[in-house]
């Protein structure tokens, strides 16, 4: 069941206060905690991976392509910060593992650019195909505060608008 809120996909980085950060989950059973925190790191972990797969796809080239990675690397950089935020507000850390991850994006990022754009394209599409549907299971399988769930809606939303972004390059390479 997706919530259909509608959010402002050209917003990059939505603005935070400092009453915006708070303490969270402290009542909660330890059950619901530990979804979140898997549901947290799974998060953090792919965000980190996307950021780096958008920052070695870029090249030097003054293009509109390039012009919209570094608006995607920027935003994906934006849900990193969100998941690691939310990691300390429940009082846990990020994974340690996030650096496989990191050297994952490295490597997708950097080869999809030497095999060019249409392989930049592609690959921005598979994973960002794949992040809305780990957004959609997470989101379903996991009670979420309501804070917490429209942050990560708002990103959902963000991937999505990513994958119509890429679809939109690849299809004026066709025609």
């Amino acid at each position: 069941m997706k919530d259909k809120r509608h959010f402002d996909i050209s917003i990059i980085r939505p603005e935070m206060l400092a009453q915006d950060f708070k303490f969270r989950g402290q009542d909660m059973p330890s059950k619901r905690q530990k979804r979140i925190k898997r549901g947290l790191l799974t998060f953090h972990t792919l965000e980190t991976m996307a950021v780096n797969i958008y920052k070695f796809q870029i090249t030097g080239k003054r293009s509109e392509l390039n012009h919209q990675l570094i608006a995607a690397m920027c935003n994906e950089m934006t849900h990193l910060q969100d998941f690691q935020v939310k990691l300390f507000e429940y009082g846990f850390k990020p994974s340690k593992i996030r650096l496989l991850y990191w050297i994952v994006g490295l490597v997708l990022g950097f080869a999809s650019r030497l095999l060019g754009m249409k392989a930049i394209l592609k690959t921005g599409i598979w994973v960002e195909r794949k992040a809305v549907r780990h957004y959609d299971e997470l989101l379903q399988k996991i009670e979420w505060g309501e804070e917490t769930r429209r942050v990560i809606q708002k990103d959902q939303a963000d991937e999505e608008g990513h994958v119509n972004r890429w679809r939109s390059f690849l299809k004026q390479l066709k025609d």
